[in-house]
């Protein structure tokens, strides 16, 4: 199937955000301290991270605050750390509530609070500074509010503040709501953490519910909501002054909810992980898909294949991991954990084969390697299969032991590796120290936020479904902290999701890098014109969360122009000035256009080639539209120009800007019932014989992309100099295209 794109695009607003000042207090230094007492470089990354974080989060000295911001990382790349430096930093700096909204099962809830009170020391000192609450209930309020009012009695010499670690379950939060309501929470500034706030946070029943206007977003009834939403909104209205803090590696659902959903974020901070991070960069693109591994179709037991016997390239995998588990042990162990993923399906029944089929599998090779008599057949086939998986390892891993060492001891990591089952029938709960090497075999408990020790080999024979990128990249695990020993990692995947996963690190790489180009700019994250690039493999998020509908664009060259370049007399004098500067910069390179000798001075117009990037930076992200329709199809082409600019970066691309009738005014006329311009373009003329004026959608040059500059003056009103904008772009710069249908206010 041909590649393709979906872009998907909000209305711009404007806003600011006003920024205040931390101060980098005991708790952070002792945070940082413990976190990196070798690394002096992680540690000012983390240090000036989080510090931005603080300066978006509400500053705890004023009286009121309800904001809601998002911090993007990559999957595995540390944002319970980033979240953790931020709680103590936002103890130090006044902050006397911080809430964690944990994940969705109990094993993650232990999870996040047993890091939580290990890498704040919390009971390390005889002032137990942090009150931590796990899943509290009405009777903790009082503990609460004591800690709250001797903070109030006593000032710092007494600066306990409350840590509550809650699971994202609908009964927990409500206990939550009932304890919160039972405290006096003025001008007690409060820091909500979301984590995985993309996931069960969002309103489920948005997609359902009739479309509401702007106006009625915030007034949508308990039926409108669902359940661990609405406890969600419940929790922020009861505390006058906080910030929530959503915290993700799939963005999309916070992203692209209605920006007037008080949990549509109104500030972005990206997070950059530390250098010895591998995400999908190293393995589907700086790797060469090297450590990728294909798993042949007939090796994937569906609904309508049969399977009845351990595929071979599960064999291969399992060979390649157990070489790996020792090799670790040789080393003694210089990584804590080996750990093997399995993760067929969502499906029970087909855990329960993977688990018999690697038990199975796991004992005969113990078996076979353990026969005494080395010239056993059955031993000798063993021993030449695991050399075929040394051989694959020798690829990637350069200080490799030879095989004779490896082999000597293969038995022992055999015969000691545990196999688990990880699902909602079996416990989550992995003792990490309790064994070197496992192999565990689930499906949506190894998704998000599972954190595997050591991991890797990942074997995934399961299809797209139904490919929300979102949902599918929180599968990749196999992400994380690895350059250590990256060789030993394999990726085992069908056709589909090596593609996938692939497509995937260019969506996101397009994502950050817009998202990082607004977020310097300091102003509040409504003004963002929500756009992103997606392969047409994917859907971008569950269409339950999102209000409004997608319109399908097909791949073609189409016409942009404004409609309604008149409706704001601040744009007006905006454009012009855009309009002058840039045809002052250019004057030297605009020329006379070719044509017909009988053209009227309406019909000749100056022309300029110009490369595309200067056309961008001084022309096209400097115009402002404000009518629904032109903003939406502007930021549209400025985003495909974008792209494109970004994909050939390496080649000098340029384009044609005409000026229409030579920058001088043209008249036209508007619609009295829409104001719409009746008629920008003028047409052929004559109609018929000879041709002296081809007509203004045939001034472009067929294989170029293409600016026709308007200057305008409205026929029946005191409006004139309005810079009215024509795009012709070409067949090669436009992909199939999803745009998003808003209400027009």
């Amino acid at each position: 199937m041909k590649d393709s794109e979906k872009i998907i695009i909000l209305n711009d607003f404007q806003d600011s955000v006003n920024n205040w000042e931390p101060r980098i207090g005991a708790e952070f230094e002792k945070f940082l301290n413990r976190s990196f007492p070798d690394d002096q470089n992680a540690r000012e990354k983390v240090k000036d991270e989080t510090l931005r974080i603080m300066r978006l989060c509400g500053d705890p000295a004023t009286n009121e605050n309800t904001d809601t911001g998002l911090v993007l990382g990559y999957v595995q790349s540390g944002k319970t750390l980033s979240f953790t430096g931020l709680a103590a930093l936002a103890k130090d700096n006044g902050y006397r509530i911080i809430i964690v909204i944990a994940g969705i099962s109990k094993y993650l809830v232990e999870q996040s609070y047993s890091r939580l009170e290990r890498d704040l020391g919390v009971g390390d000192s005889f002032k137990r500074r942090w009150l931590m609450l796990k899943n509290p209930i009405k009777r903790d309020a009082d503990r609460a509010q004591n800690a709250i009012d001797n903070f109030k009695v006593y000032g710092e010499e007494n600066d306990r503040i409350v840590l509550v670690v809650v699971m994202k379950n609908s009964s927990h939060l409500q206990n939550l709501v009932d304890i919160l309501e039972c405290i006096n929470l003025d001008e007690v500034p409060t820091l909500i953490i979301d984590d995985e706030g993309d996931q069960a946070s969002m309103n489920t029943k948005a997609g359902s519910n009739k479309k509401k206007g702007s106006s009625e977003i915030e007034t949508i009834t308990p039926s409108d909501m669902s359940a661990i939403y609405r406890k969600i909104r419940k929790i922020k209205s009861c505390i006058p002054h906080h910030t929530f803090v959503q915290y993700t590696a799939t963005p999309q659902a916070p992203l692209f909810i209605n920006i007037l959903d008080n949990l549509s974020p109104k500030f972005v901070q990206l997070l950059e992980p530390g250098e010895k991070y591998t995400g999908g960069k190293s393995f589907f693109t700086e790797s060469d898909q090297i450590l990728i591994k294909e798993i042949p179709y007939n090796d994937i037991p569906t609904e309508y294949q049969v399977v009845d016997q351990i595929p071979e390239s599960l064999k291969e995998a399992m060979r390649i991991f157990f070489l790996g588990v020792a090799f670790g042990e040789i080393e003694e162990g210089r990584h804590r954990n080996r750990t093997m993923m399995v993760h067929p399906s969502r499906q029970l029944k087909y855990h329960k084969k993977y688990i018999e089929w690697i038990n199975i599998t796991k004992d005969r090779m113990f078996n076979f390697l353990h026969r005494e008599n080395d010239d056993d057949e059955s031993k000798t086939r063993e021993i030449d299969r695991f050399k075929q998986a040394y051989a694959e390892l020798h690829m990637t891993v350069d200080n490799l032991p030879s095989f004779d060492r490896l082999f000597t001891q293969l038995k022992r990591s055999i015969h000691s590796t545990e196999v688990r089952e990880i699902n909602s029938t079996e416990r989550h709960i992995v003792d990490w120290k309790s064994n070197y090497s496992f192999i565990l075999v689930g499906g949506q408990a190894l998704d998000r936020g599972f954190t595997v020790e050591g991991l890797t080999v990942t074997y995934m024979p399961r299809g797209k479904g139904v490919a929300n990128a979102d949902t599918i990249q929180q599968r990749a695990r196999f992400y994380g902290y690895k350059m250590d020993y990256l060789g030993f990692c394999r990726v085992y995947l069908e056709e589909e999701g090596i593609n996938l996963f692939a497509k995937y690190v260019e969506h996101e790489e397009d994502l950050r890098s817009r998202l990082n180009e607004f977020a310097i700019s300091n102003k509040s994250f409504d003004c963002w014109p929500r756009k992103v690039i997606l392969d047409e493999m994917f859907n971008l998020t569950r269409k339950n969360v999102l209000t409004d509908p997608l319109i399908t664009r097909k791949k073609g060259s189409f016409w942009f122009y404004t409609k309604i370049p008149h409706d704001n007399e601040e744009n007006i004098r905006h454009n012009k000035k855009v309009f002058d500067k840039f045809c002052h910069k250019y004057s030297q390179s605009f020329n006379e256009s070719s044509g017909d000798p009988d053209r009227t001075e309406d019909q000749i117009h100056l022309i300029a080639d110009i490369s595309l990037i200067y056309v961008y930076e001084y022309l096209l992200k400097e115009l402002q539209y404000s009518f629904y329709e032109d903003s939406l199809e502007f930021t549209r082409v400025r985003t495909l120009v974008y792209s494109y600019l970004q994909l050939n970066q390496s080649s000098e691309q340029n384009c044609n800007v005409f000026l229409m009738k030579k920058g001088d005014i043209r008249e036209r006329s508007e619609n009295e019932k829409n104001n719409r311009i009746n008629q920008l373009f003028q047409g052929k003329n004559p109609k018929t014989g000879r041709t002296i004026y081809p007509g203004d959608r045939n001034v472009i040059t067929h294989n170029l992309f293409t600016v026709q500059l308007h200057n305008l003056a409205i026929k029946g009103r005191d409006l004139s100099n309005v810079v009215a904008l024509a795009v012709w772009v070409p067949n090669y710069m436009n992909d199939d295209s999803i745009i998003e249908q808003l209400d027009q206010q």
